[in-house]
């Protein structure tokens, strides 16, 4: 298996979002062309845990395979997301935030979505019939690598707790809210105990991808076909970058005098 594989990222299928939000939701109408468009172009789904499996033992995968992935746990996977995968007959990876869960999107509040419903336990435990993999999202949706250690342990270990308590059966996978990792951070996540770990990285997935920093591709609210289809071919993408880019180090910088300005500075 040596042809990237592409991990997309979808957020919420809804019609209505904030003007903030709305890269980050895709409408219903538009979320089932993209998945019309991935049974009729021949695509084979598969969750994170079969693809890592499959990089782990070097299987062979079929010449047209996408990865799905949603994060957070918003209610409309349930019912915007689940009847259109269902229609498809397409496999997925959810990731949830535990602590919100039969709640509303708290961490989402600067962006105008703090009411936003998630799903509750019930629909989380369903989910499993319908070939859907759960992962775990963190308790509170931090930014782990600004967290302090103890915090961003506590988040990444018991959001694992929380699902496996629920589910009554493991739980393999993490994602990294907002993509944000550092070594450290990546460190904390396979001493928990999972086995892969979903980045953003915007770039293709290959053999060389590291299974717990895993690139993955963000989709628009606004993505059409044409920027569907050239998402999945990787067109201007870089493939499983293994360094930090530079970039990326910097933005880092930047949040972290941002959360400690925040955090310290006496309020006025």
């Amino acid at each position: 298996m040596n042809r990237p594989v592409p991990i997309l990222l979808y957020h919420s299928v809804s019609d209505e979002a904030a003007p903030k939000y709305q890269p980050w939701a895709i409408s219903p109408a538009r979320f089932e062309k993209h998945m019309r468009f991935l049974r009729e172009s021949h695509y084979t789904s598969l969750t994170v845990s079969q693809y890592v499996n499959a990089l782990v033992k070097g299987l062979h995968l079929p010449k047209k395979t996408v990865v799905l992935t949603f994060d957070d746990g918003l209610a409309d996977f349930y019912t915007g997301a689940l009847p259109i995968l269902q229609q498809y007959n397409l496999v997925a990876t959810l990731y949830v935030t535990t602590a919100y869960v039969g709640g509303t999107s708290k961490w989402l509040t600067p962006e105008g979505e703090g009411q936003r419903p998630m799903m509750t336990w019930q629909q989380i435990r369903a989910l499993h019939h319908h070939g859907i993999e759960v992962g775990a999202h963190t308790r509170t949706h931090p930014q782990l690598d600004l967290v302090t250690t103890s915090r961003a342990r506590g988040e990444i270990a018991q959001s694992k707790a929380d699902l496996e308590t629920h589910l009554g059966q493991p739980v393999h996978s993490f994602a990294y809210p907002h993509g944000y990792f550092s070594r450290s951070v990546r460190n904390l996540v396979t001493q928990a105990g999972y086995q892969s770990a979903c980045a953003v990285k915007h770039a293709m997935s290959a053999r060389t991808d590291d299974r717990f920093a895993l690139a993955r591709i963000i989709v628009r609210g606004d993505s059409r076909l044409r920027e569907l289809a050239a998402l999945l071919a990787g067109q201007g993408l870089p493939v499983a970058p293994k360094d930090e880019r530079l970039r990326t180090k910097g933005w880092r910088l930047v949040r972290r005098s941002r959360y400690l300005l925040d955090t310290y500075l006496p309020k006025s």
